[in-house]
């Protein structure tokens, strides 16, 4: 399989870092099987876009994976569900909604602030896809929107995409709920992993994967249980 290489440019994650990417060629044609195997070797999905990392003398990014009939909730987790008890829950398949944009929205100017305001364009090019099986998941309370996962389903598992919320219902731990609820639809389907994207040691906003336990982590192109208190990789 043909693999580009993006140019190299400054790590979001580890400051004083340069990162590359090296992304499947757009006239691969893809679907579930073939991104689920992609999955394994580590790539994940930007919109239409399958990329990994590859940079120059550093491996600190690691794909991680939740092995689901192992998980067992944490106090603080079922804290995180009682305090929900009144959130409903609805999956869908993925189409552009003006009410999930505007939440988005929200969530990047106090999460992700930046100078040039997302456009519909931008936000459908990165979470949506023409080949994946996606789904928006709403969490809502009466007719409020809390906050919307972006999942993709491929064969044996599912692949949380991006998880947004509404900045003021933090104190309720949306994104953990959503992971939460991705991790019981798992089960519910008989499913064996939920991916969670990349760890990188010594990054906060990495932090939160480490309470969703027993993760599996790409180590030298085998899959192996992995515990984050274990050195990162230079």
């Amino acid at each position: 399989m043909a693999i580009g290489m993006g140019p190299i440019h400054a790590c979001s994650y580890l400051p004083g870092r340069e990162a590359r990417f090296g992304y499947v060629s757009p006239d691969q044609p893809l679907s579930p099987d073939i991104y689920g195997a992609l999955m394994e070797q580590g790539f994940r999905r930007s919109g239409n876009l399958v990329y990994r990392p590859y940079c120059r003398g550093c491996s600190a990014c690691l794909p991680v994976r939740l092995l689901v009939k192992d998980f067992h909730l944490t106090r603080g987790q079922r804290r995180v569900l009682k305090r929900n008890a009144d959130v409903e829950i609805q999956a869908s398949t993925a189409r552009f909604d003006e009410r999930q944009f505007q939440l988005y929205t929200r969530y990047l100017a106090v999460r992700h602030p930046t100078d040039t305001p997302v456009s519909r364009d931008e936000y459908w090019s990165f979470l949506g896809s023409s080949w994946a099986e996606t789904r928006f998941v709403e969490f809502r309370t009466d007719a409020e929107l809390l906050g919307v996962a972006v999942v993709d389903y491929v064969p044996g598992a599912m692949s949380a995409v991006y998880t947004f919320f509404d900045p003021g219902a933090s104190a309720r731990s949306p994104g953990s709920l959503a992971i939460l609820w991705q991790i019981s639809e798992a089960r519910r389907l008989g499913l064996n992993w939920l991916y969670l994207g990349y760890w990188i040691g010594g990054c906060r906003k990495m932090n939160y994967k480490a309470k969703f336990r027993p993760l599996e982590a790409l180590l030298g192109n085998r899959w192996r249980r992995f515990e984050m208190d274990e050195p990162a990789l230079p």
